[in-house]
């Protein structure tokens, strides 16, 4: 499969543009209250402050670095997301495999980038999304229990990888952009997960893991396994 490199020259992911312009509005609605109506000015500076803050930590949250993958592709799986390994084990997957896989899996906090990646190059088999609960994305259950997305891709080695997004106790909101039958890249946006949680990868059980537990990951760049 040919490679193609696609630079997204996105600073603010897209899917963050209409909650920061709406936030932006009600923000400078409820300041101007505070600065004309209350003669009293102390408690204007407060809001303010505080107004500033939250909006920092929103824009920090839907921020989209530009990241290109500068190694060798090839039976590569790189981190689908930032965050932290929480799981590295061999686990029965019953929702499409049904055997035995390799699961790694990285929690994101709301201080990581919350754009998720393909993890590998291939075409996109499979793609569904579940209904669930929103425990606490570390707990175990909460990759089959949770709300969720699971997309199947097929390498060009003929290797089958499953990403599965995975919503958590505060993220209420998946989105996917991944469509059966296209061809998907390292490099590519696999999807955007809101307000924290955690992406898992299953891969085939002699897959070489290139972690370990609570290593830091970095979206698009650290290479977590490499296909046989």
């Amino acid at each position: 499969m040919n490679r193609i490199k696609k630079l997204k020259k996105i600073r603010i992911h897209h899917e963050g543009t209409n909650i920061l312009i709406t936030s932006a509005i009600i923000l400078i609605a409820i300041n101007s209250a505070f600065f004309f109506l209350i003669d009293n000015k102390i408690p204007f500076y407060v809001v303010a402050v505080i107004s500033i803050v939250l909006y920092l930590l929103m824009v920090n949250f839907f921020r989209c670095p530009i990241r290109l993958y500068k190694g060798e592709t090839e039976k590569t799986v790189v981190a689908p997301a930032d965050g932290r390994i929480v799981v590295i084990e061999e686990v029965d997957e019953h929702e499409y495999f049904h055997d035995r896989r390799l699961m790694i899996s990285i929690f994101m906090d709301i201080t990581n980038v919350h754009a998720n990646w393909y993890p590998v190059d291939g075409v996109v088999k499979h793609v569904a999304h579940h209904s669930g609960r929103f425990m606490k994305a570390w707990l175990p259950k909460a990759s089959t229990e949770n709300e969720r997305s699971t997309i199947i891709i097929e390498t060009p080695e003929g290797k089958t990888v499953m990403a599965r997004q995975i919503a958590g106790a505060v993220a209420r909101r998946i989105v996917t952009y991944a469509t059966p039958g296209e061809e998907c890249y390292i490099d590519e946006h696999m999807g955007f997960i809101k307000f924290g949680s955690r992406v898992d990868v299953y891969l085939p059980l002699d897959s070489e893991v290139c972690v370990k537990m609570n290593q830091k990951t970095t979206g698009n760049e650290t290479v977590i396994a490499k296909l046989k």
